[in-house]
């Protein structure tokens, strides 16, 4: 997975400030587009210098357990806009 885990990286590491992708589009791109759950996976242990708050699941919603209120915040600081039910705003801020 090692491999496949620093391809994920590769591409978070292209997110610029204020946008977002989903774990299904970035495996997508990765030619994996069955391997969203593999792609949460290896952002269970990225590295803390990627912007690993602007991954969010395909619908927009926020997840990452104790960490969602921190990363919900993270992205509102680069101007992420929420819909009332919670989550981003994909429409308007997917990358």
């Amino acid at each position: 997975m090692g491999d496949f885990f620093n391809k994920v990286y590769g591409v978070v590491s292209t997110i610029p400030a204020g946008r977002v992708m989903s774990y299904g589009q970035i495996a997508r791109i990765l030619g994996m587009p069955s391997a969203a759950r593999q792609v949460g996976w290896a952002m269970r242990t990225c590295p803390d210098e990627l912007p690993w708050q602007r991954v969010v699941k395909e619908n927009g919603t926020v997840v990452g357990g104790e960490y969602a209120g921190l990363r919900r915040a993270m992205l509102e600081a680069e101007g992420i806009e929420f819909l009332t039910d919670g989550r981003v705003n994909m429409e308007k801020f997917r990358y």
